[in-house]
């Protein structure tokens, strides 16, 4: 059996298993974000997103990128944990890191068959739509499950120990 660890690639390894997946005729999904505390509504994301395609990579913002992004009190999880929870999905195949504020080099670089992101963006506004679309690729957005959030679920502990 393949360990969780094994799914994650530095950025060279994983151009080379894209294009080893590619070469083969399998289909190619990407998204990408934080996956600081995983919750029903990533894994229902994740699920759905691996259903567009063969393969799922997930781009994952490096602890610096996620503190960049979401404030300095993120992540709560580090690089290691988020990945290796990340790889232990079934439904996810690669993950690969990135440390910019977004994964547009990541995206050039793999060139995905699919770039998914959730429904809370337009597809025209997608980091790397139009690299995707250039390749004969298409942008998809999924719906979220309502009332999931890591932001949510934060502020709710918050609250439990300010009691």
């Amino acid at each position: 059996m393949e360990k969780s660890s094994d799914k994650i690639k530095t950025l060279e390894e994983a151009t080379r298993q894209v294009a080893a997946w590619k070469a083969k005729g399998e289909k190619v999904v990407f998204t990408n974000g934080c996956f600081d505390l995983v919750h029903l509504g990533h894994v229902d994301y994740l699920e759905k997103a691996r259903n567009l395609g063969d393969r799922l990579v997930v781009g994952l913002n490096t602890d610096n990128s996620v503190s960049r992004f979401k404030g300095p009190e993120r992540p709560l999880q580090d690089n290691t944990s988020r990945s290796r929870i990340m790889a232990s999905f079934q439904f996810v195949d690669l993950v690969v890191f990135f440390n910019e504020d977004t994964p547009l080099d990541l995206i050039t670089q793999l060139v995905p068959d699919v770039l998914v992101k959730g429904s809370d963006y337009l597809a025209e506004n997608i980091v790397g739509a139009d690299v995707v679309k250039k390749h004969g690729g298409v942008v998809k957005t999924i719906d979220f499950v309502p009332g999931y959030s890591t932001t949510r679920i934060v502020e709710k502990i918050k609250k439990t120990i300010n009691k």
